[in-house]
């Protein structure tokens, strides 16, 4: 099988065929490969906000701007889900 398929470009419907055929042997398959994500998200912040941040993380006493904030945002999230959650029941006791 292998050799047809080095030697022909596969269509899309061609592959899913030889991968469903295979999906049960799992002799056809090569060991699983974890990975990592390597590039974390980036947020460009201005040089103020960066500042203001910088000093207020210390005043936490947090070794990392980044940790801070990335603390700061996650509470804030989990704020704003409560609230929406809490003004979606509002609103559906009002339409009833």
């Amino acid at each position: 099988m292998k050799d047809k398929i080095t030697k022909k470009k596969l269509s899309e419907k061609e592959i899913d065929e030889i991968v469903v055929s295979q999906a049960d042997d799992d002799s056809a398959w090569e060991e699983a490969i974890e990975t990592r994500r390597t590039n974390k998200s980036s947020l460009a912040i201005s040089a103020e906000l960066a500042r203001r941040a910088a000093f207020l993380a210390k005043l936490h006493r947090e070794n990392s701007m980044e940790k801070w904030l990335t603390r700061i945002i996650q509470e804030r999230i989990e704020l704003e889900e409560v609230a929406f959650r809490e003004a979606k029941r509002e609103m559906a006791g009002i339409s009833r």
